[in-house]
């Protein structure tokens, strides 16, 4: 077992989260998924000095590539701006009332003006060669299960290009970000899975995010006593994040000298090498954006959202719900009062269980896709479920066969009557004479699958043994 404290172990973490809203600074849409590329163009990058006057050390380790990158795109989520043939436009007023709203959310003080600075990028991520980026908040925080997690900033900056194979796709380039970084105040390797869940949370309580795989980028920030820090960047999945912190430690351990780099979380759990550590000397200021004024009245008009876990807590009470149910059920933005009106027969607990779980299982066991399941799917089963027409236990089947993209075929799933279902057991019972309970209940569930409640065939067969 790690001991964290003794080995002088500090931890940061840093989120990129892309916005629901147009491009940052022009009006194209954040599409992200553009096909068939109509545009080509090629580019070769340089770094420049910094305002200290230096070239970053990391911009300098790209440039001694001498590469030149290919850039690809379409004309519906792309223009002038993103080829860098014209200035940046106005900034977003959508994206930076969203950023405030975050930076107000994580508890921040809000800077009076915002200046925006170019960060030196040439690994072909930009085709300008830097990334435009301005603070918004800083001095903030989140409450943790092991105390404060200090929030060192919160910037507006703008997305990078896609990397297609051996090429740049422009649709994500341009596409506005919030950027949250915090202070190195994790205690473990599960405390930094537990803050990022928090921040997350924070973001997603905004209803103003992209959700989905490739919208939000976590970046871990390690040491420990006796080496230098090291970020470790590409994580997209929050349990990954303990066992490539520990994985990190006992690398850092076995070097005898270390230096400051970022390397790349991989699937495994290990890391690998992506460049040195960049440092102040790739910021120097945006001279094509003017300064924005950030008032009292201009703070005023920002409403906060209620957080995902207050309204996760609300759910829990009103229908009696075990606190996971409910977590569940706001982490997939499913409005479970609406299902409770129109289908008033059926359980709550049931109802968010085969919205929340039965999807899942259809995954895992029958291997297939759920998110073929419409509302209409869902609305079609549960009117078949609180009309009485149909038992739980074959809401599932029905599920699978609208999965597989098959009607949804009530008929073979009709319910038996009491009579029949007693007869049919007895013949049950007398068949396998000496079987215990629970291997009745499986003959019986065998017959009776998805026809008959499987709480009331196990009252039944009790009082036949």
């Amino acid at each position: 077992m790690i001991d964290y404290k003794k080995l002088g172990f500090k931890c940061g973490l840093e989120f990129h989260q892309q916005l629901e809203t147009h491009k940052l600074f022009c009006n194209c849409p954040s599409i992200v998924h553009d096909d068939n590329p109509s545009i080509n163009f090629k580019r070769k990058l340089r770094a420049v000095a910094g305002e200290t006057g230096e070239v970053d050390l990391a911009a300098a380790f790209e440039q001694n590539k001498d590469k030149v990158f290919t850039y690809e795109s379409c004309p519906t989520s792309s223009c002038m701006v993103e080829f860098d043939e014209e200035p940046p436009h106005e900034v977003n007023s959508e994206a930076l009332d969203i950023v405030l709203e975050v930076a107000l959310l994580l508890n921040c003080k809000i800077v009076d003006q915002i200046h925006f600075m170019r960060k030196t990028v040439v690994d072909g991520s930009n085709v300008s060669g830097f990334q435009r980026t301005a603070m918004v908040g800083i001095d903030g925080f989140v409450e943790t299960s092991k105390g404060k997690v200090k929030i060192s900033s919160v910037c507006l900056e703008e997305e990078a290009a896609k990397k297609v194979e051996d090429h740049y796709r422009l649709d994500r380039l341009g596409v506005a970000l919030v950027e949250i970084a915090t202070d190195p105040d994790i205690k473990d390797a599960d405390h930094a899975k537990e803050a990022a869940s928090i921040i997350g949370m924070i973001l997603r309580s905004t209803g103003k995010v992209k959700r989905g795989i490739g919208t939000i980028r976590q970046d871990v920030n390690v040491s420990i006593k006796g080496k230098e820090r090291v970020e470790v960047k590409g994580f997209q999945d929050l349990r990954s994040i303990p066992v490539v912190i520990d994985n990190e430690i006992m690398r850092q351990q076995s070097l005898s000298k270390s230096v400051p780099e970022v390397r790349k979380a991989e699937p495994d759990g290990s890391t690998t090498f992506l460049r040195p550590m960049p440092g102040a000397a790739r910021m120097y200021p945006e001279t094509d954006i003017v300064p924005i004024e950030i008032t009292d009245s201009k703070l005023k008009t920002i409403k906060l959202p209620e957080l995902l876990t207050e309204k996760a807590i609300k759910l829990e009470k009103k229908f009696n719900l075990n606190a996971d149910l409910a977590k569940e059920l706001i982490k997939e933005d499913i409005d479970i009062e609406s299902y409770v009106k129109q289908f008033s027969k059926i359980d709550v607990k049931l109802l968010a269980t085969i919205l929340t779980a039965y999807p899942k299982d259809l995954k895992s066991r029958l291997n297939l896709d759920s998110s073929k399941l419409t509302k209409e799917h869902y609305f079609e089963i549960f009117t078949l479920l609180n009309k009485g027409e149909i038992s739980k236990e074959a809401v599932i089947e029905l599920m699978a066969d609208a999965a597989s993209g098959k009607k949804i075929d009530a008929s073979r799933f009709k319910n038996v009557s009491e009579d029949s279902l007693k007869k049919e057991l007895e013949k049950i019972v007398a068949k396998n004479k000496g079987a215990s309970l629970n291997a009745l209940m499986g003959e019986a569930m065998k017959h009776f699958r998805g026809k008959a409640d499987g709480q009331r065939i196990m009252e039944i067969l009790k009082t036949l043994i």
